[in-house]
């Protein structure tokens, strides 16, 4: 039996990727914290003169933060903008909507799922058996 392509069981080939990873992230933050915290004068001293400005060690992060929250505030506005009033029949059914259908019923089988309609629910829950009309 062959092994499927795409699995979330752990692998070695996703283990050593996971370490690459882990690395080459932890490389990076010690060289961004040896960046924005040692004195110009040490890193001079040791050849390293081509280097971003201290402000951007600040500065990146900040934008970061600001990007994500903005992207928050701006999927939030979208929601309310794209939601239906309440008034709205788009609220209650819409062109995806399956009706239950009948005829495709079968005997003592498993029914297929279908939307209820809003008179059904109401006849269901508020009126406890009585008519409708």
């Amino acid at each position: 039996m062959t092994k499927p392509e795409h699995t979330p069981f752990p692998s070695p080939e996703r283990a050593i990727y996971g370490f690459a990873l882990y690395l080459g992230s932890f490389i990076c933050i010690v060289l961004y914290i040896g960046w924005a915290f040692i004195p110009d004068s040490y890193l001079h001293s040791a050849g390293l003169t081509y280097y971003p400005q201290k402000y951007w060690a600040v500065a990146i992060p900040a934008y970061i933060i600001m990007i994500v929250l903005l992207g928050y505030l701006a999927y939030f506005a979208f929601v309310f903008i794209s939601t239906e009033n309440l008034d709205s029949l788009n609220t209650i059914t819409d062109k995806y909507a399956l009706c239950k259908n009948e005829e495709n019923i079968v005997e003592n089988s498993i029914p297929n799922i279908y939307d209820l309609s809003v008179s059904e629910v109401t006849r269901k829950y508020y009126l406890n058996g009585e008519s409708f009309n």
